[in-house]
């Protein structure tokens, strides 16, 4: 009887043992994976812009990459990938986020009007003592939408003020906040952004009490120095832990990372360097093609954005016939001066989306940052970037070598290599096309699995959709991401219902419900200090939904939601 237990405990043991690895990946349960090596094998591996292997094979173990190439020999204990006709590339590299960051709450300001010319530090926006690694959140929302894409590391810094705090470069995975942290501090972030009714709240205010500070905290410095090392006759110093906090910058042992989005702030910041003398990288650079003579003389690394404004394709038109060309009306004034205006427009547009290709052709050394670009907006925005003046070399070393080069890290991440850590992207195809599919991410060794994702296209006309139930969406908007639940109730022909946005707490009533094969649209009216008007419009797949808000004032932003199930 003890004999036929003990067997058959083994054999339970054995069939546990052979289904834990079915049992989900690390993004989806808190369970230890049963191996911590994986093999990726038959892949093209692009170990860095320029240099890859054909049918090769990528190891891993224990976080780092064992080995690399076309005759690595697979542990019989490795997690195979079989990633025949894939591509592998090193996890690519944030320049500048705020990714994993929680957002500073809402400051009380009942005494703003006996502050407003000496307010708090705090108030002013002035928290250099402020670290990026304290505000980690590995569940926040843009930690996994990134990584979905391909981003394994980010340059994360705090929100919000003048001198919000030093960053770190972070990786977009772990079980907390300090397992994501592989450099700390980074850098000093700092911003052009004035307080809200309070001094300084000017660019110029800025920048004038950004020379306080530094001259402060200089000479308060060489005052310390002088008094540890001979105290004999002198006063102790104050302590002032705002000041210190920039000694570092003073010393030139942290660089600053200023945030410089058109090209008046990066010439008022480039002349503060100057002025200063602090060592600096500039972030989320937008307008930057006429400050490169500048910049390239400086030798200041620089993070590009890739928050670009829209740029609609103009349709090609059929030329007209001599009737046609004969019966056409010549253009009044007011037409050639609406068609000029449209094609500076155009013009100006254009030279977002070839400014990468600008500052490759200087020389300069430049990355790529994703402060404000919504993260359904990026694939798109480089593959405009790559029509525009890029090589895909290129622009995946703005994505891996560069960054990991300007930020330090390049002995640990940027390219695939023994050695280093195993942070790495699988896609089915090149990535740097349209209908490419990231797979696969691996972030310090562990796995993270994707689906294919599936081209929804809009049915419209045809049987009407069913639209009704409960639905639960999140919404990316400049003031954050959003959420709440939709109720249909009805049939087509009949819907009515309610909103909840997240924003105010409120609920509200929908109207004008249209159906259109599987799109169905709506709006409601939302108090936020006047009456708004939102419009909705969702395009149904089975249970789920992609869509747009709209609100006129302030332009379109992406939805996305799924039915729940019938209790």
């Amino acid at each position: 009887m003890q004999k036929r237990d003990s067997l058959f405990r083994s054999v339970c043991m054995l069939f546990l043992i052979s289904i834990i690895p079915l049992m989900g990946n690390a993004q989806d349960d808190d369970l230890k994976p049963v191996t911590n090596k994986y093999a990726i094998k038959n892949a093209t591996i692009v170990q860095a812009p320029g240099k890859t292997i054909q049918n090769g094979t990528v190891l891993i173990e224990n976080g780092i990459i064992k080995a690399v190439g076309s005759s690595v020999s697979i542990p019989a204990d490795a997690w195979v990938v079989d990633a025949d006709s894939m591509f592998v590339y090193a996890g690519f590299i944030s320049g500048l986020s705020n990714i994993g960051v929680k957002k500073p709450k809402e400051q009380d300001r009942k005494d703003d009007r006996k502050l407003t010319g000496n307010p708090s530090y705090e108030r002013a926006g002035i928290t250099p003592g402020n670290s990026a690694r304290e505000m980690l959140d590995p569940e926040d929302k843009s930690v996994e939408d990134f990584r979905k894409l391909g981003f394994t590391a980010s340059h994360s810094v705090p929100h919000s003020g003048m001198l919000p705090g030093k960053g770190a470069i972070v990786l977009l995975g772990g079980s907390d906040g300090e397992s994501m942290v592989v450099k700390d501090p980074s850098a000093m972030y700092s911003q052009l952004a004035g307080a809200d009714g309070v001094y300084p709240n000017t660019v110029i205010g800025v920048m004038a009490k950004y020379r306080d500070l530094y001259r402060k905290a200089s000479q308060a410095r060489d005052y310390e120095t002088k008094y540890n090392s001979n105290p004999n006759g002198m006063e102790r110093p104050a302590t002032d832990a705002t000041l210190q906090s920039l000694y570092p910058v003073v010393s030139k042992q942290m660089s600053v990372a200023f945030k410089a989005e058109s090209v008046k702030d990066i010439m008022r910041v480039v002349a503060l360097q100057r002025d200063l003398g602090f060592k600096m990288m500039l972030g989320e650079v937008k307008q930057g093609w006429d400050a490169i003579p500048t910049l390239s003389g400086s030798r200041v690394p620089v993070f590009l954005s890739l928050d670009l404004p829209e740029w609609k394709e103009e349709e090609t038109k059929e030329e007209d016939s001599e009737e046609e060309k004969e019966e056409k009306k010549e253009p009044t004034e007011e037409e050639l001066e609406e068609q000029a205006l449209k094609e500076r427009q155009n013009a100006m547009i254009k030279n977002y989306y070839t400014q990468a290709g600008k500052f490759q052709n200087s020389g300069m050394k430049f990355g790529f940052s994703t402060m404000d670009v919504k993260s359904k907006d990026f694939k798109e925005t480089l593959l405009k970037v790559i029509e525009n003046g890029l090589s895909q070399d290129q622009v995946l070393a703005a994505l891996t070598t560069a960054p990991a080069s300007i930020l330090g890290v390049s002995n640990m991440m940027g390219s695939i290599e023994t050695g280093k850590m195993a942070n790495l992207i699988v896609s089915d195809t090149a990535y740097f096309t349209k209908d490419s599919n990231v797979r696969y991410v691996f972030v310090d060794g562990v796995k993270y699995e994707y689906e294919a994702k599936k081209k929804k296209k809009k049915k419209s006309g045809g049987e009407a959709v069913d639209a009704a139930g409960v639905w639960n969406y999140t919404t990316e908007t400049p003031q954050g991401n959003g959420s709440g639940i939709i109720t249909i109730k009805g049939t087509p022909g009949d819907y009515s219902g309610t909103i909840t946005v997240s924003f105010n707490g409120s609920t509200n009533d929908i109207e004008n419900v249209t159906v259109d094969g599987s799109n169905v649209s709506f709006s409601f009216k939302m108090n936020m200090g006047e009456e708004i008007t939102v419009d909705i419009s969702m395009d149904i797949d089975g249970d789920t939904f992609e869509g747009t808000l709209s609100v006129a004032a302030f332009g379109s932003f992406p939805m996305e939601g799924s039915r729940e199930p019938n209790k």
